[in-house]
C-alpha cells in the first residue's frame, strides 16, 4: 500500500518556499504521493475554510513537478464542474506527460454554493454536470491518446451515496475523504468499487483516542499505524494523510504536521 500527502496549498502561512519545502520533505521521507485541493474564487464560504492565497492546483502542481523526481502529484479533490471538461482533459494531460506520468487526478462535485454562483455554475446540477465531465473527460483522452504516455487515472471523491456511485461508474479508485473505519469498511463491504484510496485525517495524540466515532489517522502513532494496517487489509491501495484540521493558522506552523509525518513514515516503513 502507497501513501501520500495532502499539503495545504492555501491559508496565511503557505508561500512558495513553504510549498517547495513541503515537497522536499514528502518526497524525502519516501511518501508516494503529493496531492493539493481545489477552489477558483476565493468567495466568503471558502474563505472561511481556506484563506487565500489559495495556488490553483494545476499551476502548483506543474511547479513542483519541476523541483521533484519520484513522487506523484494530484489533486484531492479538483471541483469537476468548474471548468469546461476539455480545459480539463488538456491541462491534466500536459501535467501528465510533463510529469513522466506521475498525475492522479481526485475530483469531486463541490460544496461552496456562493463559489458556484461567482463562477457562473448552477449549484443544484453539480452531481449532473461532474457525471458528464467525466464522461467527456475519457471521451477526450481515448480520443488523443498516443500510446506513450501512462493514463492519467481519475479517482472519484464523494461520501455520499451518489459519490459512491459515481465512483463505481466513471472512476478508477473511490477517493472518500476523512471517514471512520466501521463506515470504510461497510462500503468497501457493500459495494463492487473499482478501487479504494482513502484520504484521511492525520493528528497525531499522545494518550489514545476512545471515541467511537474516531475518525481514521487520529490517536496516537499505535492507533494510527493500526489504522493504516486496517486500510491496507480492506485493499486500499493508496491512503493519503490530511494534517489539516480547519484553522488556518496551522499553515504558520507546518513544522508540527512535519514532525507527524515523520513519525509515521519511519515506523511505517520498518513495519512494512
Amino acid at each position: 500500500m502507497q501513501l501520500g500527502v495532502n499539503v495545504p496549498n492555501f491559508g496565511p502561512g503557505t508561500a512558495p518556499g513553504v510549498l517547495s519545502e513541503w515537497a522536499r520533505i514528502v518526497e524525502g521521507l519516501g511518501f508516494d504521493l503529493l496531492m493539493v485541493s481545489d477552489h477558483v474564487v476565493n468567495t466568503p464560504d471558502v474563505a472561511g475554510r481556506y484563506p487565500a492565497p489559495f495556488y490553483e492546483p494545476f499551476t502548483t502542481l506543474s511547479w513542483l513537478a519541476g523541483i521533484t523526481a519520484r513522487v506523484r502529484l494530484g489533486t484531492t479533490v479538483l471541483v469537476l464542474p468548474y471548468r469546461h471538461p476539455l480545459l480539463v482533459a488538456r491541462m491534466a494531460t500536459n501535467l501528465n506527460q510533463l510529469s513522466g506520468g506521475r498525475l492522479v487526478l481526485g475530483v469531486g462535485v463541490g460544496w461552496a454554493r456562493q463559489e458556484f454562483d461567482a463562477l457562473g455554475v448552477p449549484f443544484t446540477a453539480r452531481g449532473r454536470l461532474t457525471d458528464e465531465h467525466l464522461v467527456a473527460l475519457r471521451k477526450a483522452w481515448h480520443d488523443e491518446a498516443d500510446g506513450h504516455t501512462a493514463p492519467v487515472p481519475v479517482w472519484v471523491g464523494g461520501n455520499s451515496e451518489a459519490g459512491i456511485r459515481r465512483a463505481i461508474s466513471f472512476g478508477d479508485a473511490w477517493h472518500p475523504l476523512r471517514g471512520t473505519l466501521p463506515w470504510m469498511r461497510s462500503v468497501v463491504r457493500n459495494h463492487s468499487l473499482p478501487a479504494f484510496a482513502p484520504r484521511i485525517a492525520l493528528r497525531l495524540t499522545t494518550a489514545p483516542i476512545s471515541d467511537p466515532e474516531r475518525l481514521a489517522g487520529t490517536g496516537t502513532l499505535d492507533q494510527i499505524l493500526d489504522d493504516l494496517d486496517q486500510l491496507h487489509r480492506l485493499g486500499a491501495h493508496t491512503v493519503v494523510l490530511d494534517p489539516y484540521h480547519g484553522d488556518p493558522e496551522e499553515t504558520r506552523r507546518p513544522h508540527e504536521a512535519w514532525q507527524a509525518l515523520t513519525a509515521i513514515a519511519a515506523r511505517w516503513r520498518t513495519s512494512s
